[in-house]
């Protein structure tokens, strides 16, 4: 499941932004998204990870999710790093 494999990563970014610069430096292992996030926001980090075949697993839910990073707010992806 998508949290376990959040939740037991050793390196992880939180949140588009830093998701996106570790994808652009080359240093994402596999992306998790929240199936409830908004799509439009994440379009530019999911095309650039289709681009460098960066695997994408989807998770149900945000609040989930960030709970699995072991934050208190939501969190929309998440990028595993190599």
């Amino acid at each position: 499941m998508s949290y376990e494999k959040v939740a037991q990563a050793a390196e992880k970014v939180v949140g588009t932004k830093q998701t996106l610069k570790a994808l652009e430096s080359e240093q994402v292992r596999e992306l998790v998204v929240a199936e409830d996030a908004d799509q439009e926001v994440l379009a530019k980090a999911l095309e650039t990870a289709r681009e460098l075949n960066v695997p994408i697993s989807y998770a149900d839910s945000m609040k989930k999710l960030g709970r699995a990073c072991g934050i208190d707010v939501n969190a929309a992806i998440v990028a595993i790093k190599k």
